[in-house]
């Protein structure tokens, strides 16, 4: 459940908060008349939904064995938008007055002195830069969602170990984790939006600058790591270290998306306390006076109960990833690689060597120098199971055997004996073997072939 949740959280609070930041900085509520584009971020944040859908699905499926080819064009957009998306956040103010200007000249010019108008859809809408802002808000927030949400996606079909019933509390737990996760990302969004009230434009909006600014920080550093991974680009060995630490840190990164939003908390708590004498005042005074009072007196508590959950929030945020991860990531040591019989391009494992019927793991170093791994298994019937360390979901994390299953390190999903040997889901990566004469051969030019998926950094 724990493991779950710990996936779920990140992977689904970056593109939601990116989706409430820009609903936030962007948004004119103007009635009827609202912008050509009022709708375009919402669309964008279902396009996106739907493309990680599909893309985790195909990943599952064993349809797409190399996620590189669908990430790095991706990323490539992600990074793109990002930056336009931090522009026009930053200059969200100005579009916003913008939209409302060219409103009311719009109007004037159609001869009606009643500027309110604007806000009872009887200004035919143009394209303006608010809408320019709005498109690229939501080719970044489609591809947010694209890039963070499949890895999540997946455990969907981690849920139920292969062969066991569907309703066990296993699968009960790793469910409500799932949901927890999504859910808490999703609730942790919905509290920062509630200092929209509170809080100046501009403050919301420098809060979404410094946002976006590690949300470029963790998609950059995904892009780099895939270009040097393919060998597209060469890293001196100052920027491969910065490259190194911020992957082993992305954690921190989204962390940091959260933390954030303590500085409108601050000034939310701020205006609350600055406001509250003069509602002290005015609720003694005038009838006018004493509404005043008791509207100033629901800012104050309003702004400071918007604040204190905020905080709260970030609090959650920090605790449950560095505390959850710590937990769920206690290092599980793999069996050392056993011996086996190397000769003129065939490795071979005797049926003596795997008679026990437990789990049996061997390393190989390929022709390009990658050093990988490959599992053998003893079924029952007679058969055998042979494939790579690594699946299509997880990578090379391994597996290891515990109370008579084969359990995969990264997502603890127990696998069926039966199934190893074949493709989808988080099983092993098959690989090509022939059985006789009393031992299993594998070709080294099937495992050579097979070496990209222990490529890492």
């Amino acid at each position: 459940m724990l493991k779950q949740f710990v996936t779920a959280l990140p992977g689904t609070l970056t593109p939601v908060l990116l989706y409430m930041v820009l609903n936030v900085t962007l948004t004119v509520g103007e009635g009827k008349a609202k912008p050509l584009s009022s709708s375009w971020r919402f669309i964008g944040m279902l396009a996106g939904i739907a493309g990680a859908v599909v893309f985790a699905g195909l990943r599952s499926f064993a349809v797409i064995s190399q996620q590189t080819a669908a990430l790095r064009p991706a990323l490539y957009v992600s990074v793109i938008a990002d930056i336009a998306v931090t522009a026009a956040i930053a200059g969200s103010g100005w579009l916003i007055n913008n939209w409302r200007s060219q409103c009311a000249r719009q109007h004037s010019r159609q001869g009606d002195p009643d500027p309110s108008a604007a806000g009872r859809g009887t200004v035919k809408r143009r394209f303006t830069w608010l809408d320019l802002a709005n498109l690229v808000g939501a080719a970044a927030i489609a591809d947010a969602f694209f890039t963070c949400l499949p890895d999540v996606i997946i455990q969907l079909a981690n849920f139920v170990e292969t062969g066991q019933s569907a309703f066990t509390s296993a699968m009960l737990a790793r469910a409500s984790g799932f949901f927890l996760g999504v859910g808490a990302a999703v609730a942790v969004a919905a509290i920062f939006s509630t200092m929209r009230t509170s809080v100046p434009h501009r403050v919301f909006a420098a809060t979404g600058v410094l946002f976006m600014a590690a949300v470029l920080i963790q998609q950059g550093t995904a892009l780099v790591q895939i270009l040097v991974n393919t060998a597209d680009i060469e890293l001196s060995d100052a920027l491969f270290s910065v490259l190194v630490f911020l992957i082993n840190h992305e954690l921190y990164l989204v962390i940091a998306q959260a933390a954030v939003f303590i500085i409108p908390a601050a000034v939310s708590v701020a205006a609350g306390i600055r406001i509250s004498p003069q509602a002290r005042i005015q609720v003694q005074g005038s009838g006018h006076s004493q509404a005043q009072g008791r509207i100033a007196r629901k800012f104050r508590r309003h702004a400071c109960a918007a604040a204190a959950w905020s905080l709260a929030a970030v609090l959650f945020v920090g605790t449950a990833l560095t505390y959850g991860v710590a937990r769920t990531n206690q290092e599980i040591v793999l069996s050392a690689p056993e011996k086996y019989e190397l000769k003129n391009g065939v490795a071979s494992v005797s049926y003596g060597q795997l008679s026990d019927g437990h789990l049996h793991r061997f390393q190989y170093t390929a022709k390009d120098g990658t050093v990988m791994r490959f599992i053998i298994i003893k079924k029952s019937g007679g058969a055998y199971g042979v494939g790579l360390d690594a699946c299509e979901n997880c990578g090379p994390a391994g597996y290891y055997e515990k109370d008579g299953k084969i359990v995969c390190k990264k997502c603890d999903v127990a696998i069926n004996l039966a199934t190893i040997g074949f493709k989808g889901g988080c099983n092993p990566i098959p690989v090509a073997y022939e059985s006789a004469h009393g031992k299993i051969t594998i070709k080294t030019a099937d495992l050579d072939a097979l070496s990209s998926h222990f490529k890492t950094l």
